[in-house]
């Protein structure tokens, strides 16, 4: 088995995957506490099916770098759901239904209308449980992903005082001077980053896996939030890890593969918070 593992990673479509896994896990794993915390992890999800229509929208235009579209559209939608979000007319939750459903339905409704491919239907689970292309990574795309990473943890890293503050008690830091609306925004597009960084990773329908099982899973065994940090983002890449390793090996679905490490990591977590107890 470790002959085999050793001969794939000699392939360097097999290192790029394995590189922009765990980049991708990690920096989910970063705002996922933040967001399971102040209760908005459903804006993952939203955000992920804005994305798949932004996607839908560039297939159709045949634009062939799909990201200069999808990031603006999808940091657009982050933005404009922190708003709706404070409309009491309109209230958090409903807009990102609202917003979240409406984009999907509409890039699946254009995809049908003015799709070209013969492989509709592969093309359509490929954006919603990710694709086998993140074995066909090019060193581009893995720069790109490592700069938008590191610019990720920089801004989790430089503002986590800040962060901290506004996760547990919005009032209290708004009082001390804090800008509450924008370190909002500052998270709602930084998480609207990751997700266009992890669609091809695990497709729209499983991001919010990554940003909530980490969390979750170090909050069953740590309480303070430096500790519930540190140990959801070292779960998040060895579950990235494992998941690629063994998606590579097994030939499953990377996406759909490291999922499922992220579940087993928070089954284990629960035994062990369970003992600790």
């Amino acid at each position: 088995m470790l002959e085999t593992i050793v001969t794939y990673f000699s392939y360097p479509f097999v290192r790029y995957a394995f590189i922009v896994s765990v980049l991708i896990s990690l920096c989910a794993s970063l705002l996922g506490v933040t967001l399971v915390l102040k209760r908005m992890s459903f804006i993952g999800d939203g955000l992920s099916h804005v994305a798949f229509g932004a996607i839908a929208v560039a297939a159709v235009l045949n634009i062939s770098d799909e990201m200069l579209l999808v990031m603006p559209i999808t940091v657009g939608s982050a933005i404009l759901l922190l708003a709706a979000g404070r409309n009491v007319k309109v209230k958090g939750d409903a807009a990102i239904a609202m917003i979240s459903v409406g984009a999907m339905a509409i890039g699946y409704l254009l995809m049908n209308i003015f799709s070209t491919s013969s492989n509709l239907s592969g093309d359509v689970c490929s954006s919603l449980f990710g694709s086998a292309s993140i074995l066909t990574l090019k060193p581009r795309d893995v720069a790109v992903c490592a700069v938008l990473s590191v610019l990720v943890v920089a801004v989790f890293v430089f503002f986590y005082n800040k962060i901290f503050a506004v996760t547990f008690d919005e009032t209290f830091a708004q009082a001390v001077g804090t800008p509450v609306r924008s370190f909002n925004l500052l998270i709602a597009v930084t998480v609207a980053v990751i997700i266009v960084m992890a669609m091809n990773l695990v497709g729209s329908l499983l991001i919010s896996a990554l940003i909530i099982f980490p969390a979750l899973s170090a909050m069953r065994m740590f309480r303070s939030f430096l500790a519930v940090t540190v140990c959801s983002a070292i779960l998040a890449v060895i579950c990235a890890a494992a998941g690629i390793v063994i998606s590579v090996v097994a030939g499953t679905p990377p996406g759909s593969t490291i999922v499922a490490a992220d579940i087993a990591a928070y089954l284990v977590s629960t035994v062990v918070g369970n003992f600790r107890k």
